[in-house]
């Protein structure tokens, strides 16, 4: 009796599987395309040669060492990096020396590189 209840119930799940699937062509399940063109979206993360935000730099929880932040401050063209520290919104702070001058350098957790 148990098999041939358990037996008709597989019967029954399978028979009705398709019904339950969703269908591809639901307008709510339509996804937008993600951007192709990086002049109208800034990058996830700031590359050598551009910064993915003009606000930069930006606050938030910054997951660079203070080695890594040192090694891409000196990517961006900076010399002589020193006194790194993380300010109150875990921005990396430091001075460093470009075009023969001392700047104040920052490094955000985009990895945005500015000085000033």
């Amino acid at each position: 009796m148990k098999r041939t209840f358990v037996a008709a119930l597989l019967c029954g799940a399978l028979g009705t599987g398709g019904v339950l699937a969703q269908t591809a062509t639901s307008p709510s399940s339509t996804v937008p395309p993600a951007a192709t063109s990086s002049s109208t979206t800034p990058p996830a993360v700031a590359t050598k040669d551009v910064n993915n935000t003009s606000a930069a730099p930006v606050a938030g929880a910054n997951s660079f060492t203070m080695a890594q932040a040192q090694k891409r401050i000196e990517g961006h063209g900076y010399t002589e990096v020193s006194q790194l520290a993380k300010d109150d919104k875990s921005v990396w702070r430091g001075h460093a020396m470009k075009d023969g001058k001392t700047v104040n350098v920052a490094l955000d957790y985009q990895g945005n590189v500015t000085g000033n």
